[in-house]
Parts: C-alpha cells; sequence; structure tokens
C-alpha cells in the first residue's frame, strides 16, 4: 500500500525553525515529484514547495528563502526545513507525490498531514 507519513511538527514560537519529515513506501518514489503543501480550515490549500528527482526546488511566495526542500531518494524520504517561522505559517503540512499518468492526467498520493503551530 502507498504510503506518505509526516513528522516534525509542534509549537513553536516565531522566529524559530522546525524541520519536517515525510516517509513514502509503496510507490516507486524517485519517479516522483515531492511537495510541500499547507492546509488551513477554511482557507484553500497552499503550495509550500515542490522537488523532482534531480531538479532544482520550487517554492511559494509566502516562504521563499526561510524553507528548503529536499529529498533523500535511497531512504525515500523529502524533508522540509523551516525557519524565520511566523504565525501565518501555522498550518496542517501535507506531503505529496506526484507523477503525470498521461499528458493530460496526474497521479497523486497524500499523507494525513502533521500540525504546525506558531505562537507566543
Amino acid at each position: 500500500q502507498v504510503t506518505l507519513v509526516e513528522s516534525g511538527g509542534g509549537l513553536v514560537q516565531p522566529g524559530g525553525s522546525l524541520r519536517l519529515s515525510c516517509a513514502a513506501s509503496g510507490f516507486p518514489f524517485n519517479d516522483y515529484v515531492m511537495d510541500w503543501w499547507r492546509q488551513v480550515p477554511g482557507k484553500p490549500r497552499e503550495l509550500v514547495a515542490s522537488l523532482m528527482t534531480g531538479g532544482t526546488p520550487n517554492y511559494g511566495d509566502a516562504v521563499k528563502g526561510r524553507f528548503f526542500i529536499s529529498r533523500d531518494n535511497a531512504k525515500a524520504m523529502v524533508y522540509l526545513e523551516m525557519n524565520n517561522l511566523k504565525s501565518e505559517d501555522t498550518a496542517v503540512y501535507v506531503c505529496n507525490a506526484w507523477q503525470m499518468q498521461t499528458e493530460q492526467l496526474q497521479t497523486n498520493y497524500w499523507g494525513q498531514g502533521t500540525r504546525v503551530t506558531v505562537s507566543s
């Protein structure tokens, strides 16, 4: 079965840092683009970061310069280093894996999310 399991969330003060991890299994990890998204109730899901094997990371504007995505294909792990955290970063952070199934369709897998709360 396909699994994506996030960890590393928690409560952190503004200006602090956290490192999130996502452990993947059950699919050819190397062939999938790995994303981090964040979810806040009542708001659209927001893309945080994205990285394909051998590629250059992409980041949402809100986190550029503060967050950094990396992946370890040997371990089927993807990470999100979060620095200088702000209250606006409070969200459930969700790991996503995707690839193009056809020229028009994608295959997507989603984790359950890990909650990050930035507060004094």
